[in-house]
């Protein structure tokens, strides 16, 4: 199973799609009526797609999976409470699977039989998506549902999320410790570290300061840097996950601790409010100081080769001065109105 791509609805789908082709780097892949798809190099038909609506919302994440693993999704899923409905897709690539309704609203499609398209040259071309980050207000009944029904697997835990993945990638999704329920952010999986740090180039020519990053995470130990879109929501450039063998241990919080010479500045609200909002650890790595540009949390009894592997991103991590308003997101639970995501930016300092 793979995480394939996220659909969402915004008031204005053509100037999101020019500034995520123009300014993030994605391609057009088609425009279907009103509805914008856009794709990376790799072999997906589309990555993100941008529907028309009044109101911002996540219509629905997509996965694409085996007949066999659908088959026994749909076996799970009808054993338990959750609400499901049969689907066929229009959207390109096709396939048919089953649109799930997990514990707080949140829509997770299945697909089997869907097309792949020829790969794009380009090395600043996401190449797929790495994960999608729902905020929750119960991140580890939200987990415990996506191992028991969805057949995931949960990688860590830390103070902030419950980490999750559909196949060796450390994590496809995550649950953020947030109270509330709407979308965290998106990940994009870049060709490697030089495209990640290519990329933050291009969106400061454009003026665009990252809200945080560029760094390394512990979990999952990939690069990342993460920037407010104008259309509202959190989107990463990301490379270099962890791949986790089946019996890989899963992390408790107290496993990931800050490394003695950085700043542990967990911020339990979030570190970004928007139309999504961040809510993970924030770790401030003091510039030129040691262990600048590497990850200030280690799980201590796991050896983790990518880590030893990173180089210097930036003398230092800066986080961006950011205003967080108290305003929550009340997700709706039926399955026809989906997880939204709130509207106000907050001002982010370069």
């Amino acid at each position: 199973m793979k995480l394939r791509s996220i659909e969402l609805v915004v008031p204005d789908p053509r100037a999101a799609a020019a500034f995520m082709t123009d300014v993030w780097g994605m391609a057009p892949a088609t425009a279907l009526g009103s509805t914008h798809y856009l794709r990376g190099s790799g072999s997906f038909p589309y990555l993100i797609s941008f529907a028309q609506g009044p109101e911002p919302f996540v219509r629905t994440t997509t996965f694409v999976c085996a007949g066999s693993e659908l088959a026994a999704l749909a076996s799970r899923v009808a054993e338990s409470d959750l609400r499901s409905t049969p689907t066929t897709s229009s959207d390109p690539g096709g396939g048919q699977g089953l649109i799930v309704e997990l514990p707080e609203g949140e829509l997770f499609r299945f697909l089997a039989d869907a097309a792949e398209v020829p790969p794009l040259p380009g090395r600043d071309l996401p190449v797929q998506l790495t994960h999608v980050v729902l905020n929750s207000a119960d991140a580890e009944a939200s987990a415990q549902v996506a191992e028991k029904v969805l057949g995931f697997r949960v990688s860590d835990r830390t103070k902030g999320m419950v980490f999750v993945r559909c196949n060796d990638s450390h994590h496809s999704t995550a649950f953020a410790r947030s109270g509330f329920s709407s979308l965290n952010h998106v990940a994009f999986e870049m060709q490697d570290v030089d495209a990640v740090m290519r990329g933050v180039g291009r969106l400061r020519d454009y003026k665009l300061a990252p809200a945080w990053g560029p760094g390394r995470h512990g979990p999952g130990a990939n690069v990342f840097a993460y920037f407010v879109a104008p259309f509202g929501a959190v989107v990463e450039f990301s490379t270099a996950v962890d791949k986790v063998p089946d019996d890989y241990r899963v992390g408790a919080p107290e496993d990931w601790t800050p490394a003695d010479d950085v700043l542990d500045e967990v911020a339990a609200e979030g570190v970004l409010d928007t139309r999504t909002r961040i809510c993970t650890e924030n770790p401030k790595i003091p510039s030129g100081g040691a262990g600048a540009g590497l990850s200030p949390w280690r799980k201590p009894e796991i050896d983790r080769p990518s880590l030893r592997r990173s180089r210097a991103l930036v003398n230092g991590v800066k986080r961006g001065n950011l205003r967080i308003r108290e305003t929550r997101v009340r997700l709706p639970v039926r399955a026809s109105q989906h997880s939204r995501f709130e509207p106000t930016l907050p001002r982010i300092a370069d």
